[in-house]
């Protein structure tokens, strides 16, 4: 880390001798390196490494985390450079080129995952629900506004931060300003370089996985990543040896033709339990014999997918009926329901990274299967479910009598000041936490209990809320 840091002070330093020379920053013709690279060198170079070295300073967690954040960073810079050498891939060829991204983002936000314990938390969580933002490479023709409401995203938990640490440790607000400065910045940098989205070169051969971007960056800034190397080739072990031991012995029999059968001891009828009945009701185990082949069932593995993935399921969000169907959306943060009867429905499924706000009154609303969903909406009469879902946001703007909460991880409602008096049950879920709105405009959290105790009376059970200290 500290190797690293330096790396990003001497960048720095290499960076203003470069821009001292005259011309070298300006026309954006040092060495071949495009000027939108140049720029974003200097992002890294600045706020980036500001981030760095606090965070190296809170240590911990924060620390560890900011790693993972330079890391996704860089591979974003790989891009940038191969864009600007190769003309615009076609659109699956686009999606492998982004994997490196797309992975560094979810171990990032994994990261915050395993660590839900951390007295860094609220650190934790505000980069993992910003850092999404690294995906603007994708998003066109606004590719700057959703980095905004990445950054956005993150402001519930920085507030936080500058709340606990205000007055306690100046150091840990220092951290707040440098990393949203990081997301300030690379609006500004989109703005001027990447409008409506990533800009390709107009020369040079088609983009494709397999394109290679220059090793090291000009104008001294901190290089790429190397591309991902060759797997491994497995190491030899006891147990393989063992293997091929037992398969040359097992070759060696096969190659005796019929006198392989030589050594085998012959059965006769009184041994055999399908002519003499009474041996299955003798004392031992019985073992039943293998079981004939039947076709394997296609594995939820990601690491073996199946040769016949079913197609992705297209995103939809229709009106059927009285039912609005919102089905498989992803990174999709303006959806928008408005044109709403009374007795309509509303059903979410399989949503992802999204936000959807439904305007107007409606009976219901369910959420089922979704994954960092926020939801806004005015006025339910009847009900607001949420099942099978994790990480979901839900705020009410007007009023709802009842919401229920089962089988989910990650929960926060944000109630009005007219819907109070709201019913919310749950059940099999956790990490839930109702806010109630303040005076000031702000709100105050409250976790639900998921940890209850029962008690035999005499007469009945009693179930109470368990008071846990700490």
């Amino acid at each position: 880390m500290e190797r690293l840091v330096e790396r990003l002070e001497k960048a720095v330093e290499r960076l203003e001798m470069v821009c001292q020379r005259p011309g070298m920053c300006e026309d954006g013709s040092s060495k071949g390196v495009a000027q939108y690279v140049q720029a974003f060198d200097a992002l890294l170079a600045g706020p980036v490494a500001e981030y760095i070295k606090i965070s190296k300073e809170v240590g911990g967690d924060v620390q560890k985390h900011a790693e993972m954040v330079h890391a996704g960073l860089m591979s974003e810079r790989a891009l940038l450079v191969m864009a600007s050498q190769h003309q615009q891939p076609a659109e699956n060829a686009f999606s492998s080129l982004l994997k490196p991204i797309s992975e560094q983002i979810q171990v990032v936000q994994n990261f915050r995952e395993k660590n839900r314990g951390s007295k860094l938390f609220n650190h934790l969580s505000a980069v993992s629900e910003s850092i999404p933002a690294l995906g603007w490479v994708a998003m066109a023709p606004k590719p700057g506004p959703y980095v905004k409401e990445m950054t956005d995203a993150a402001m519930f938990y920085t507030n936080r931060i500058l709340k606990e640490y205000k007055d306690v440790d100046k150091k840990h607000v220092d951290w707040v300003k440098a990393y949203l400065s990081i997301w300030t910045e690379l609006q500004a940098y989109i703005k001027e370089h990447h409008t409506t989205g990533l800009t390709w070169s107009k020369t040079g051969p088609v983009a494709t996985e397999g394109s290679k971007s220059p090793s090291a960056p000009q104008a001294g800034a901190a290089p790429p990543p190397p591309g991902p190397p060759p797997p491994p080739a497995p190491a030899p072990t006891s147990s393989s040896t063992d293997d091929s031991a037992s398969r040359s012995a097992l070759f060696a029999q096969i190659n005796r033709g019929e006198g392989i059968t030589s050594g085998l001891r012959h059965v006769s009828d009184d041994m055999k339990t399908h002519k003499n009945p009474a041996l299955k009701n003798q004392g031992g185990p019985v073992r039943s014999g293998p079981k004939p082949f039947t076709a394997p069932k296609p594995a939820c593995n990601a690491n073996n997918p199946s040769p016949k993935t079913s197609p992705k399921a297209p995103a939809l969000l229709e009106l059927e009926g009285k039912k609005w169907r919102v089905e498989n959306q992803e990174n999709a943060s303006n959806l928008v329901i408005s044109d709403t009867e009374l007795k309509q429905v509303a059903y979410v499924f399989k949503c992802t990274n999204s936000t959807l706000q439904i305007k107007g009154k409606i009976n219901s609303i369910t959420l089922d299967n979704c994954k960092k969903l926020g939801l806004v909406f005015d006025d339910v009469v009847g009900i607001v479910e949420i099942i099978n879902s994790r990480d979901v946001k839900v705020q009410v703007m007007g009023k709802v009598p009842t919401i229920s909460i089962n089988k989910t991880d990650g929960c926060h409602v944000y109630l009005s000041k007219n819907s109070l008096d709201c019913e919310i049950v749950s059940a099999k879920s956790s990490e839930m936490n109702v806010l109630i709105p303040t005076e000031g405009g702000d709100f105050t959290e409250f976790p639900v209990p998921e940890q209850f105790k029962t008690v035999w009376n005499g007469q009945k059970l009693v179930t109470t809320v368990t008071e846990i200290a700490g």
